[in-house]
């Protein structure tokens, strides 16, 4: 039972208490006064009418007239005139003891008396009869009655006045407590966040004061853990002079990248700084570092510009951008950059010649072998040419996949009527606990695109195109409206990928919110997904999240393997689940490096709560290692291929 109730039903018993005490007491000093009125009254009668038949004792019809008329002019149970001698009523008239405007009850507990007043009526000298009259307790209970029901409404109006001032006054001092429930009803789902608006109320201050306390303890535990985990993944993954990824991180990002499935085709850049072990000898081994230094400014802009894309330093003089569904034309603008850079830096030229850079593009696709793409890299960067003030890159091409067999005219008309029609095939890929079949948590729902010939494209070959068209807000919505129809013939719980564009814009957001609410109960089967590395330390992603709480949608970063503070307040009020990036899940069975930054972001999740997800886990091994781990949860061919909606 609410406190709410609890003083309500309490006020009630004090009213009634206080009632059933009044009562009594007032119920007794009447029953005393109201009898002695009566006894006055009927006395008083009885002396009044023996006066009045005096000078007619002998006139029978006087003696009935006068008796009648007192009678009905009164109120008297019974009045009689009894002969002395004989015995016998002269003269009789009587009315009933019931009143019927007083209940039954109410008369019994009353529990008033007639009273009794009596006369001699004299014939000379000669006592002749008698005078009885019996007055009636009626009015006395009619106004007892009127007396107990003004008092009842009144204790009755008080009551309710009372109740409703202390109601909204309770409710108003414990709406703080209120907030301290939701908070700690928060934590539970891994929401951690602070109350700003502090009660008055002492008691409830030192409460909700407890819990902000708490929080904060929560969070700088977790700022702490993914400190540490990122000084582990840097010290392992990144060139501590550039401050880009190393070789290593690069060779695991381009396995991942290579992986049948979902993966689309791209294209590896190449920048080799020419000669430097002479610009060492000529200029210093502080200047040769501030020359690294410099190229690797346009590559962390880049970085900035394209989150997909990794930049790295993979040797003491080459740089190496994988760029996972870009285009010629982006990485062709980070060559007229490279090749502007390079003369733009003096002591660049004068040491290394009249060809400072190198500069590659190699394509790839998913399928191919790391020895096969770093081969193309190296050919490429063999045929880098200098044209006047140019540097011409050289290219090695990989083999046409469907994301280059359209131009951008095919793929706005192809993208944008399947997004009208609704014409994308639902594929689906179950996450498993413990690799057991039967422990299904969701299904990660995956887009197929059918092409002119009938061929079923994964979306990481089309997505591309759909953000270089603008087409994300359309897409989003599609899937979204699939996803819905899908969940109204089979509910289950889904899991589905949004794009970065889409929770950037305000508008683009509150389109799917809107979707979300028209559409309640599917939407509380539903997890959005959106990829870590293009939300990472995003406002409008926490701001996301939460909005998605407040409809019963869960939300999840997938493709994670960055920066575990950058996820910050995300991971603290609105996350549901981490998707560990498949660069760190591949052949993590023989690679300690990753097993060491795997163990400290298991460490840092548990400490929060937050589940982990192992993502593209493609053999036995793999399974057995991120067993040990302490990872569970897990999604790759090994587990189940994608495939349509069991039937």
């Amino acid at each position: 039972m609410s406190l709410v109730k609890q003083l309500i039903l309490a006020i009630c018993l004090f009213l009634l208490v206080a009632f059933s005490g009044s009562f009594v007491i007032n119920l007794e000093s009447s029953r005393n006064q109201l009898q002695e009125q009566l006894t006055s009254h009927a006395q008083d009668a009885a002396t009044a009418l023996g006066l009045s038949l005096a000078p007619h004792v002998n006139d029978q019809a006087m003696l009935q007239l006068l008796v009648s008329s007192m009678f009905d002019s009164s109120y008297f149970a019974s009045i009689r005139i009894v002969e002395i001698d004989s015995g016998n009523p002269l003269v009789a008239r009587n009315r009933g003891l019931q009143d019927k405007t007083v209940p039954q009850w109410f008369a019994e507990l009353a529990d008033i008396d007639t009273q009794h007043g009596s006369a001699i009526l004299m014939n000379g000298w000669q006592q002749f009869a008698r005078v009885e009259v019996v007055s009636h307790p009626g009015m006395a209970l009619r106004n007892l009655w009127k007396s107990a029901l003004g008092t009842l409404a009144w204790l009755v109006f008080c009551g309710l006045v009372s109740a409703a001032l202390g109601a909204a006054l309770l409710r108003r001092q414990l709406r703080p407590l209120s907030s301290v429930a939701d908070q700690a009803e928060a934590i539970t789902r891994r929401h951690y966040r602070t109350q700003e608006e502090l009660p008055r109320t002492p008691e409830l201050r030192q409460v909700v004061t407890a819990m902000n306390l708490m929080v904060v303890k929560l969070k700088a535990i977790f700022d702490g853990e993914a400190a540490e985990t990122e000084r582990y993944r840097r010290q392992a993954y990144h060139d501590a002079l550039t401050e880009l990824p190393n070789r290593l991180a690069f060779e695991h990002a381009l396995a991942a990248a290579l992986t049948p499935g979902e993966n689309p085709g791209g294209f590896v850049l190449g920048v080799r700084l020419a000669h430097l072990n002479s610009i060492n000898e000529q200029l210093g081994a502080g200047h040769a570092d501030a020359l690294l230094q410099a190229l690797a400014v346009p590559l962390k802009a880049s970085q900035v510009a394209h989150p997909g894309w990794m930049c790295c330093r993979v040797r003491g003089s080459e740089f190496l951008v994988l760029a996972p569904g870009g285009s010629e034309e982006e990485l062709g603008e980070l060559v007229e950059q490279f090749s502007s850079l390079a003369h733009s830096l003096e002591e660049l030229s004068a040491a290394a010649g009249s060809e400072p850079l190198k500069l590659g593009i190699a394509g790839f696709e998913p399928g191919d072998t790391v020895a096969q793409v770093l081969t193309r890299i190296d050919q490429a960067l063999a045929e880098s040419t200098v044209n006047g003030d140019r540097i011409d890159a050289g290219f090695t091409a990989a083999s046409s996949s469907p994301a280059q067999m359209h131009d951008k005219q095919e793929w706005a008309r192809l993208l944008g009527a399947a997004c009208r029609a609704q014409s994308f095939v639902l594929h689906f890929q179950p996450v498993l606990r413990e690799a057991d079949p039967t422990q299904v948590v969701h299904h990660k729902l995956l887009v197929r695109l059918p092409d002119a010939d009938g061929q079923m494209m994964a979306a990481g070959h089309f997505v591309p195109w759909i953000e270089r068209l603008g087409l994300t807000t359309e897409f989003d919505l599609c899937m979204l409206q699939m996803a819905f129809a899908h969940l109204k013939r089979s509910p289950a719980r889904l899991a589905l990928s949004i794009t970065a564009q889409t929770i950037d814009s305000v508008e683009s957001r509150q389109l799917l919110l809107d979707e979300l609410k028209a559409n309640v109960g599917q939407a509380a089967l539903l997890t959005l997904e959106a990829d870590a590395r293009y939300v990472q330390g995003s406002e409008q992603a926490a701001s996301f999240a939460s909005e998605l709480g407040r409809v019963g949608t869960r939300f999840g970063l997938q493709h994670f393997g960055g920066e575990l503070d950058l996820v910050g307040d995300l991971a603290l009020v609105g996350l549901d689940y981490l998707k560990i990036d498949s660069s760190y899940i591949r052949d993590v069975d023989q690679e300690p490096q990753k097993r060491l930054y795997l163990e400290s972001l298991v460490r840092t999740a548990q400490r929060i709560d937050l589940p982990l997800i192992a993502e593209q886990v493609e053999t036995a091994e793999e399974i057995a290692a991120l067993k040990m781990l302490g990872i569970g949860l897990m999604q790759g061919h090994a587990l189940a291929a994608p495939g349509p909606w069991p039937a």
